[in-house]
């Protein structure tokens, strides 16, 4: 399999494959805009959206052995397992940059336009094995999956954890830097910077007077002061406010996976966050005893639950979650006006 997983690497496989074979190339309508008319035109005895979307692993069959010498083309087939820890942000994302007219130039400048248009192309053309493929390929590392040659068919499994399969894999988007400087004079690093590609935050140990999830999102942020950790220096470490490297991003993902279902009683429909109003539009969840990710999302104010394991794996929620098997929860950046 070696001259085969050369060619496997090859992006160009994903760029061009699904315009030439993709029979649903000349759709009317998006797949988000379906979704949404679905919504509108909601049957209360049947929630489901009509088809299933995004289902859970895949099959995908690719033409390989084109920059080998050979007469003969081999189609080599890729089972996807466990893809459940990429499935719920795949469609949370999806939902995230139909809805949000300007996000996908913004989203570009971190990605490359390529995948993003690539992304959102095939999501439409519901082609969604290649959707996974374009995010393994493109996006992450071989560290971060299994892949081995089983029953004939190359086998990529991604079973573990969403945050280091999706969130780690967005580059610089979210990525804040803090800088610190200690009152020593005789410290040998005073002066130190520190830049985290993620927000992961902590549960308050005592519950504050407000809002417990913004207190923490305020704590990841904010000044501090505290004893330096330097070996042999007895100084006091100032740490400035946290700022984002690049701005404000399009939306930002909470790791909530330190907290406990009683600490998420109340979950903010509103974040402040830099000087930014950014709102709730969606939340991954985790089942410990399938180890399995499911995700919840809301499109015009109504709330869908997305399931890759079900056969309808889209379905309409008569209210809100309850947010109570967190793993993330997804903020998009409110509009200026």
């Amino acid at each position: 399999m070696e001259s085969t997983c050369c060619v496997l690497s090859d992006n160009e496989e994903l760029q061009t494959r699904h315009t030439e074979n993709n029979p649903h190339s000349e759709r009317s309508k998006t797949l988000f805009e379906e979704i949404r008319a679905s919504i509108n035109n909601n049957d209360k005895e049947d929630r489901s959206f009509w088809r299933p979307v995004l289902p859970w692993g895949g099959v995908f069959t690719i033409k390989a052995g084109r920059k080998a010498i050979s007469c003969t083309p081999l189609y080599v087939k890729i089972n996807l397992k466990n893809t459940c820890t990429i499935d719920g942000f795949l469609m949370i994302l999806y939902v995230i940059l139909r809805d949000n007219q300007g996000f996908p130039r913004e989203l570009a400048v971190f990605l490359g336009k390529p995948f993003v248009e690539c992304f959102l192309y095939l999501m439409d053309s519901c082609d969604y094995s290649t959707v996974k493929m374009l995010w393994i390929w493109d996006r992450m590392s071989k560290r971060q999956y299994r892949s081995e040659v089983h029953q004939a068919a190359l086998e990529i499994d991604l079973f573990g954890n969403e945050h280091e399969n999706f969130t780690k894999n967005l580059k610089n988007l979210m990525s804040t830097i803090q800088e610190s400087l200690c009152t020593s004079w005789s410290c040998p690093a005073r002066f130190q910077e520190f830049i985290k590609t993620t927000i992961n935050i902590s549960p308050p140990h005592e519950l504050p007077h407000r809002d417990p999830i913004q207190s923490a999102v305020d704590e990841f942020l904010c000044p501090k002061l505290l004893l330096c950790s330097e070996l042999g220096c007895d100084g006091l470490r100032e740490f400035s406010q946290r700022v984002f490297c690049h701005g404000p991003p399009p939306f930002v993902i909470l790791n909530m996976q330190l907290w406990k279902s009683e600490e998420l009683s109340y979950v903010p429909y509103h974040l402040a966050l830099c000087q930014h109003r950014y709102l709730l539009e969606g939340a991954t969840l985790f089942n410990k005893e399938e180890h399995h990710y499911s995700a919840a999302f809301q499109i015009d104010g109504c709330w869908m639950h997305y399931d890759g394991l079900r056969s309808d794996n889209l379905i309409l929620l008569h209210k809100p979650p309850e947010l109570l098997l967190l793993s993330s929860l997804v903020y998009t950046r409110a509009s200026e006006k």
